[in-house]
């Protein structure tokens, strides 16, 4: 009797495991015999493998759980070949070929609908901005200048209409899981106001999650860095080696923290226009204070050399873990910064005519 009473506890014992939340994930994808499938996402800043399976004929299973639903990734190893899809504890089918598993269909799963009902609504735009740039390699080659100027002026519409869009999703759907994953793109080109709105504005579930922890960090540093406050100090090496504090600038009448790299072709297309400015004004006031994102000496150097870049420069080469970076929170560049004499913040990522137009103002004609 006590035998039959422990078999029927260890029965009910595991038929309560195999009820706990959990997801199976089933592939049928066409053409992918004895291939290997990897579900993987990305944490921290590194890619993480979360599960795997080997198909047989083209079908493969995986099973786990997960805490929330999460945009993960699933690689067909030793291919170029992948599929995004937002998992969470349910039953989701994969049906698809192995040549275009970008666009295999996703059933099962409640946030990936959502998610591919925000890719829908995108798509129009998504098309103009495609035939846009097809227009624009033909303008280039055919270097009509005043065609590739109108093209970018539809081009930056277009990428405001985008952002608009996104903009509508977060709000109408505070308690989406895609959500916080368009917030985290959207931060960057977000004041430290408009992100906290959004932040605040999330569903308390969602609140909960790693990526808005993150983006509240983020409006915390952006805060500290916003128009009109004391910019932060730091110390970095020069090209020498020498160590530099941003605070050995005080006292100057107009200073540009300017965040740029060897690598980065928009930095060194937006570099002539530093310089233009620095030429002008430097006698009024007016200096520059480079902080590079490179990781190669040499590369950097050469670029200050090559750009005519004649003002302070330093760097720790940490790439985007640049300890001044971090202290800003700088995820895009170029970036920059002006200061005041008194180290106040008055403006920031001021390019070409508004960075000139800015400083005349200031130091006059």
């Amino acid at each position: 009797m006590k035998k039959v009473i422990y078999f029927i506890l260890l029965a009910l014992f595991f038929a309560a495991c195999s009820s706990e939340p959990h997801y199976v994930l089933k592939g049928n994808i066409e053409g992918s015999d004895s291939i290997t499938f990897l579900l993987q996402k990305r944490e921290a800043g590194k890619i993480v493998t979360i599960d795997s399976a080997f198909s047989k004929n083209g079908s493969f299973k995986m099973t786990g759980t997960v805490q929330y639903p999460q945009l993960v990734y699933l690689i067909a190893l030793n291919t170029r070949n992948r599929k995004e899809i937002y998992i969470e504890n349910s039953a989701i089918n994969v049906i698809g070929k192995l040549d275009s598993l970008n666009i295999a269909k996703v059933t099962g799963s409640r946030t990936q609908d959502e998610y591919i009902s925000f890719l829908d609504s995108n798509k129009p735009l998504n098309d103009r901005y495609s035939n846009l740039y097809k227009e624009y390699q033909a303008a280039r080659t055919a270097q009509d200048e005043a065609k590739i100027a109108e093209i970018e002026k539809e081009a930056e519409k277009i990428s405001s209409e985008m952002t608009n869009l996104q903009k509508e999703f977060i709000k109408n759907n505070p308690a989406s899981y895609v959500t916080p994953e368009l917030l985290r793109g959207l931060s960057y080109t977000m004041d430290a106001a408009e992100l906290e709105a959004s932040l605040n504005a999330l569903d308390t579930n969602v609140a909960k999650l790693p990526v808005v922890a993150d983006l509240k960090e983020r409006a915390k540093i952006m805060k500290s860095v916003a128009v009109g406050q004391k910019a932060p100090d730091f110390i970095l090496n020069d090209v020498n080696g020498n160590p530099v504090a941003l605070s050995s600038k005080a006292g100057t009448k107009l200073l540009l923290v300017d965040f740029w790299a060897a690598w980065c072709n928009p930095c060194r297309q937006e570099n002539p226009n530093v310089v233009k400015v620095y030429n002008q004004f430097h006698k009024k006031g007016f200096d520059v204070f480079g902080v590079s994102l490179d990781r190669s000496k040499d590369d950097w150097v050469k670029a200050i050399a090559d750009d005519k870049l004649t003002w302070t420069h330093v760097s720790d080469l940490q790439y985007w873990n640049n300890t001044a970076a971090r202290l800003y929170g700088v995820n895009s560049i170029p970036a920059n910064f002006l200061l005041d004499e008194t180290g106040t913040i008055i403006g920031r990522n001021l390019r070409g005519e508004e960075l000139f137009n800015k400083v005349k103002e200031v130091l006059g004609n």
